[in-house]
């Protein structure tokens, strides 16, 4: 793998094509995301670039998109202040690394406490060992949780790396 100095830059509009020819392979070989291997451009477009997505793109000094994530809240209410992510990237780049080192910072930035990744299928270890080495840990195991095309069902992984340390709300004790 050659790695290449990346611009990483918020997604816009015109991103589309680019992005849809990193995910289309992506979404039809079923490896990595429990997303239907079906979809076709408008409906993996319209989940990636949802509204609740901060999207970016990874770009070589020729303008080709190499790598595309988000950025979005792991879940509604009291979960929000928990970042989660899904990336894309082209072999050969080095964009992974890049990307996430970049996702990291933004989120921190964005005011996030924690990063956690719900579903990383076990199988996929490039991404595995990426998270990994950017200080994320597994602290959770779903037992056959995803179905892989070709090693049937596999567990999915929960990943967690904590950005900002978590303080603790005082204990209400009871009323006597």
């Amino acid at each position: 793998m050659v790695e290449t100095i990346l611009t990483i830059r918020p997604a816009q509009s015109l991103d589309r094509e680019g992005i849809w020819r990193l995910l289309a392979p992506v979404l039809k070989a079923g490896e990595t995301y429990a997303l239907p291997r079906t979809w076709g451009r408008r409906q993996a477009l319209a989940y990636w670039m949802a509204v609740e997505h901060r999207v970016y793109v990874a770009e070589t000094k020729t303008g080709q998109i190499v790598g595309t994530f988000y950025v979005q809240d792991n879940q509604k209410g009291g979960g929000q202040h928990v970042a989660n992510a899904g990336f894309v990237a082209a072999p050969g780049y080095g964009a992974g690394t890049q990307m996430g080192t970049y996702a990291l910072k933004e989120a921190q930035a964005l005011g996030y406490r924690g990063m956690q990744f719900n579903f990383v299928v076990s199988t996929n270890l490039r991404a595995i060992a990426l998270w990994k080495h950017l200080g994320f840990r597994v602290v959770g195991t779903l037992p056959g949780a995803f179905n892989h095309p070709e090693q049937g069902y596999v567990d999915a992984l929960v990943m967690w790396k904590e950005l900002l340390p978590v303080t603790s709300q005082p204990s209400v004790q009871p009323a006597e």
